[in-house]
């Protein structure tokens, strides 16, 4: 997971013991993601970064494994 210049990257980590429930990325459903874009959108309005590209990713953890799914929305 890297940001290019001029990039500002939102990550959203969601864990899980197990995969008994599904892939912990599922939880980042629409309601999860409108409130991301909603805390995103003060946070660029406060530090008022500039012209930048935004990009949200997930990193789904899964025991000691990570997965990150960039621009995942």
């Amino acid at each position: 997971m890297v940001a290019r210049p001029g990039e500002v990257v939102f990550c959203e980590v969601k864990a899980r013991s197990g995969a008994g429930f599904g892939g912990p990325e599922a939880a980042v459903d629409h309601r999860k993601q409108v409130r991301l874009r909603r805390i995103a959108a003060a946070w660029l309005a406060e530090q008022r970064p500039g012209a930048v590209s935004v990009r949200f990713d997930v990193a789904s953890v899964v025991g000691a494994k990570i997965h990150v799914i960039e621009g995942a929305f």
